[in-house]
């Protein structure tokens, strides 16, 4: 992709989530990995933790392995504490990420925390909707 606008970096929290889905199409491992902090935490899912750049790096590699691309979604508002955003994005499925975005020193965002998948039942849930009448 020559287009710089989806390389990065991130000036605002929500672009992360563009840039990932964005960087992956194209097969960027590297520009996906830089997209988070070093020592950053992503739950992948059944019970799968992983921690610091060179374990995303081989989850992204195992994954691109597969041929699978990740879905492209509605990204929500940001929810800004300081230098902390909480970012997430609707996914076609029903599932929903949720993110944690920190500003970095030179104004830009990284991930510190990235869960891939939320079920839409387990958001309803939290959100206190029971779906009984």
């Amino acid at each position: 992709m020559g287009d710089d606008a989806s390389r990065g970096p991130a000036h605002e929290p929500q672009e992360l989530e563009r840039l990932l889905v964005s960087m992956q199409h194209a097969g960027d491992l590297d520009g996906m990995v830089a997209l988070y902090e070093t020592d950053a935490v992503i739950d992948c899912g059944g019970g799968r933790l992983l921690r610091g750049h060179g374990a995303i790096r081989e989850f992204f590699r195992e994954f691109a392995a597969t041929g699978q691309k990740f879905q492209r979604g509605e990204q929500r508002p940001a929810l800004l504490c300081g230098d902390l955003a909480l970012t997430s994005t609707g996914l076609p499925d029903g599932n929903v990420t949720a993110e944690v975005a920190r500003r970095q020193r030179d104004g830009t965002w990284l991930w510190a925390i990235d869960q891939f998948s939320i079920s839409s039942e387990t958001a309803s849930h939290a959100r206190g909707e029971t779906g009984q009448a």
